[in-house]
């Protein structure tokens, strides 16, 4: 809509003693003849609206010629109603000053800033008041006005003054309240992914599950990468690690998808050879593109600690720690999920354990991070760093690979993919053990 052309009148302003609304300025007065030019006007531009919403048609026009001789250099629209002035404000994505009388034919009082405020929640609004009506300009501020002037009392620098300060704390009100919202939001989506983390279901003490996660997106919790650990009645202990492709809130939701299929599934006493395929079956039919697949291992620690059975999709080859020595295993391999849907065949291949032993399974994030111009740590890496701390209790070795990794690759933008890391393995003699709780989110 376009502005209103200001409205003036011939009619004298009426004063409070001939019963109508006081004026809003005693005669300006006469600047001295040594004054030097005015030129306040260009030093103040005004990025936005003023407008006026006032019946009385001469306090109208010693606004206007108070605007003029102030140091704001912005137009003026007058309108004689609420309602007026609301259509006026309605869509308006310029920022408005409302100077806002409290008497009007349609409006009284706090509810006149109210209805403009619901009209128009951006708008600055400074209320104009007579001598008697200080309370009402209290009020009107805490309804929501930015200030308040009395009738009277005015002159062109503290209605310049009001203005601009009304505008001013008008943005940083808005400001705030984004920042509060977005602090807010970000606390409710912690909070959830918080309680999305996998909490390990084992039935004793005798077995040792230790992790670490780290998320690669910025403010996250939950990524792409996901895990879990459970143990069944028979004592069987099974476990999952999987990586969407991808890196973003989508791709956090699909993995916490897959990760509460695989327990359901687990826990429902779904065979290990029907899992994998189980997986790929919903990942098609929840992920958001069709290009998005992921990668898996499946492993099962039968009770004794002799062997553990893995089943990979894709995903990368593991660490069987044996006392102080560490290898790199690479049991037999099938296709990752969603790429070429139902044509994927896996098997399950048997690794023998030796005494104590422990497997260390992860997410290719560990071992991508450059370490050069054109270097990555790469597999060969990863296991020389782990034989460097090859003797650290299981939470101290996970630490020493993920902050190596990342050391490593700090000159080089550091670990831009997710990461996660499970060292598991059955207790040893003495039954000690470092037991995997709600996992933090080490940054």
């Amino acid at each position: 809509m376009a502005d209103l052309p200001v409205r003036t009148s011939s009619r004298p302003a009426r004063s409070a003693d001939d019963g109508g609304t006081a004026s809003l300025l005693a005669p300006p007065r006469e600047a001295p003849r040594d004054a030097a030019p005015d030129t306040r006007g260009s030093l103040w531009s005004l990025d936005g609206v003023i407008l006026l919403v006032e019946d009385d048609a001469g306090d109208a026009l010693l606004v206007e010629e108070m605007l003029a001789d102030s140091d704001l250099d912005s137009s003026l629209t007058w309108c004689r109603s609420l309602a007026e002035g609301q259509r006026f404000l309605v869509g308006r994505t310029t920022p408005v000053c409302v100077l806002l009388d409290l008497h009007l034919p349609d409006a009284r009082g706090v509810d006149a800033v109210t209805q403009i405020l619901a009209t128009a929640p951006d708008a600055a609004i400074v209320v104009l008041t007579g001598l008697a009506e200080g309370e009402a300009g209290l009020a009107a501020v805490a309804t929501g006005a930015q200030d308040y002037l009395v009738k009277g009392r005015i002159d062109p620098e503290a209605l310049g003054r009001a203005v601009r300060y009304a505008l001013q704390r008008k943005q940083v009100e808005r400001t705030a309240a984004a920042l509060r919202a977005n602090e807010l939001m970000a606390k409710e989506n912690a909070r959830l992914e918080r309680g999305l983390l996998p909490v390990p279901l084992l039935r004793g003490d005798d077995f040792e599950a230790t992790a670490r996660y780290e998320p690669g997106r910025a403010h996250g919790l939950l990524s792409g990468d996901f895990y879990d650990v459970v143990q069944t009645a028979d004592g069987t202990v099974h476990a999952v690690i999987g990586d969407v492709s991808g890196h973003g809130a989508a791709e956090a939701a699909l993995g916490v998808c897959l990760r509460v299929a695989w327990r359901t599934a687990v826990l429902c006493g779904t065979e290990v050879r029907d899992l994998v395929p189980l997986l790929e079956e919903i990942l098609v039919a929840e992920r958001f593109d069709q290009h998005v697949f992921a990668t898996v291992s499946s492993l099962v620690f039968p009770p004794g600690g002799h062997e553990v059975r893995v089943l990979r999709a894709g995903h990368p080859g593991l660490l069987v720690r044996d006392r102080a020595t560490v290898r790199w295993e690479e049991p037999g391999a099938g296709m990752a999920l969603g790429l070429l849907p139902g044509t994927g065949r896996w098997t399950e291949t048997t690794l023998p354990l030796p005494p104590g032993g422990h497997v260390v399974v992860f997410t290719d994030g560990l071992f991508e991070g450059r370490t050069g111009p054109s270097a990555r740590l790469g597999e060969e890496g990863l296991l020389g760093l782990a034989g460097e701390h090859s003797t650290l209790p299981p939470r101290a070795f996970v630490d020493a690979l993920v902050d190596g990794a990342a050391e490593r690759a700090a000159p080089y933008g550091g670990l831009a993919d997710d990461v996660a890391v499970l060292h598991l393995g059955w207790a040893g003699p003495s039954g000690s053990t470092e037991k995997m709780g709600r996992q933090r989110t080490d940054r």
